[in-house]
């Protein structure tokens, strides 16, 4: 539902203006900006949310920095997502097990970081498929960063199992064990092969791709052989570049529910948003604000 923007002016900023920003580099076409400012606009509050490129020695400094000014928080990306936790006053028990922080908060100059990947995964799905988590079969295709943040998320919010399928096993197998020790025990590493996918896929509610594959400029490709992909699941793709990926589309062919990537991205900083400014986030006018952003990276 596109919302009328025109009668929200940006507030003035001035010295009661508070701030929030985004830490990385490069941050190149970051949606984050975009996306807050528009929520910030419509509910008239007097934030501003900006990029800040960092330089990997410099974050101590500009952490030490923000925490002393009217920061009301900030979002860590690549490369830093790590390395802050060391900067921080503390650290959540969930961003602790997920090993990487991309939320904090600055409350009387104390710090703390969140890791909100995982939660935007679980309300993206819960928003778009009307789904609980609790009781569901998952199987999650690789084994990097954000496969972590949403297999902890998971298996702490009640999945009753989730599988991990990666090109390389041992680091299939390496997260499955460690979900099982700080998450819940639920986790196995299943084979990338055809035959063994096609199995596992039967015991399967949900399957969610958390690969580049399919992501721009690699459109034409899919995570798994089209073949192997059975009907009557719910099949998300936390890629949103572009937003109906090629394994969304074999998806909808065989009548599966589908949930985009760029939900998660709206509901990860909703989430933010809720803890800088104590207010529900308006999810529209967000997905709204990035939907127009042309070539999203």
């Amino acid at each position: 539902m596109p919302m009328n923007t025109d009668n929200h002016h940006h507030a003035p900023i001035d010295t009661r203006t508070r701030l929030v920003g985004l830490l990385g580099q490069p941050l190149g076409h970051s949606l984050s900006p975009v996306m807050h400012n528009q929520a910030f606009r419509i509910l008239g509050l007097n934030y501003c949310y900006l990029p800040i490129e960092v330089a990997d020695g410099d974050l101590e400094t500009v952490t030490a920095g923000i925490a002393k000014m009217n920061f009301a928080g900030y979002n860590v990306t690549i490369p830093h997502k790590i390395r802050i936790m060391d900067c921080l006053d503390a650290v959540d028990s969930l961003a602790q097990a997920i090993g990487a922080v991309n939320t904090v908060t600055i409350r009387d100059g104390r710090s703390t970081g969140y890791n909100t990947d995982g939660i935007g995964f679980v309300r993206s799905l819960e928003a778009a498929g009307g789904l609980s988590i609790k009781g569901q079969a998952v199987m999650m295709l690789g084994s990097g960063g954000a496969a972590r943040a949403i297999a902890m998320t998971l298996a702490r919010q009640g999945a009753a199992r989730i599988a991990i399928a990666n090109r390389t096993a041992a680091k299939a197998h390496a997260l499955a064990v460690d979900v099982n020790a700080q998450g819940r025990d639920c986790c196995q590493a299943v084979p990338l092969a055809p035959d063994a996918l096609k199995v596992a896929l039967r015991h399967t509610d949900i399957l969610v791709n958390t690969t580049s594959v399919g992501m721009h400029p690699r459109e034409g490709e899919c995570p798994i052989p089209d073949h192997v992909l059975p009907g009557g699941l719910v099949v998300c793709d936390i890629v949103y570049n572009p937003r109906q990926t090629r394994l969304l589309n074999i998806a909808r062919q065989k009548g599966c529910r589908l949930v985009e990537g760029l939900g998660m991205l709206v509901y990860q900083g909703a989430v933010g948003f809720q803890m800088w400014t104590g207010l529900e986030a308006p999810v529209e006018a967000m997905f709204d604000a990035i939907s127009r952003v042309s070539s999203p990276k």
